[in-house]
């Protein structure tokens, strides 16, 4: 395994005057693929918002919060280190907007092209790449309002990997998507981790869990009550434990599916 790319020593965090993280102890490694599982409302995509800076932990003696070995963090270095692709990032963009034009934007940090933002020939080149690395580059032209929920799921990843990070985050990828987008999506996300892109994904779907997961994270009302390998977590007990249902687990060519128990 790589360095620790995420640290969390007791971290407590408040959102709307409610506790949502208790308690949390977590470090994360580069090329270690996990995935954070748990029902809606359990905490998940808090975890997310730690990352992202849209939410601070509470500062206490005990505690500590590090991203890629620092506590003071510059977002525009964290842009190199780290990519974040999510269903809810794709509403700030206007539905008129380009795909290629999308992608390029990321570089200047912005949600469009300025006038003084004017790619250089690296950045086009990078673009163009990542288009045809996820099967975009037809769409190049195609207004993002034009294109399928999968085909903007797969634009927002592209976006992500501009600066070629360590670490991709990607919060409920497959949510609102059909079987053939999610497939794709799920093929995209494999071919990411044999490229050696690290990834972090969160999600409620056992199904979109894709073989290459090292690492399983269940979180529970705001608390972390599991961490292993998928084998280890991934069973009928305590799959019913995590989600308060009986379930049956199913497993076909590193997949698992779950029925009702």
């Amino acid at each position: 395994m790589g360095d620790i790319w995420f640290d969390a020593n007791h971290i407590e965090a408040w959102l709307g005057g409610h506790p949502v993280i208790h308690d949390l102890c977590l470090q994360l490694r580069t090329g270690e693929s996990t995935t954070i599982l748990g029902p809606n409302g359990a905490g998940k995509s808090t975890i997310v918002n730690l990352i992202n800076r849209n939410l601070y932990p509470l500062v206490k003696p005990d505690s500590h919060f590090k991203l890629f070995g620092q506590s003071t963090i510059n977002i525009w270095q964290l842009r190199s280190s780290l990519g974040l692709a999510s269903s809810d990032l794709e509403t700030r963009f206007s539905p008129q907007i380009r795909a290629k034009e999308l992608i390029l934007s990321a570089f200047f940090g912005s949600t469009r092209l300025g006038r003084d933002q004017i790619p250089n020939s690296k950045q086009l080149e990078r673009s163009e790449s990542l288009l045809a690395q996820l099967n975009l580059d037809t769409f190049a032209k195609q207004p993002f309002g034009e294109l399928s929920d999968g085909q903007r799921r797969r634009l927002m990843i592209a976006r992500a990997l501009v600066h070629d990070p360590k670490v991709l985050v990607l919060d409920e990828p497959c949510r609102a998507l059909d079987l053939k987008a999610c497939h794709q999506l799920l093929d995209t996300m494999r071919k990411l981790c044999h490229q050696g892109t690290t990834l972090l994904v969160i999600t409620h779907r056992i199904d979109t869990i894709i073989p290459e997961m090292n690492r399983i994270l269940f979180v529970k009302h705001g608390r972390l009550c599991g961490d292993g390998t998928p084998r280890q977590l991934l069973l009928d007990h305590k799959l019913s434990n995590l989600f308060a249902t009986p379930l049956r687990v199913f497993e076909h060519k590193g997949y698992r599916q779950v029925l009702p128990g």
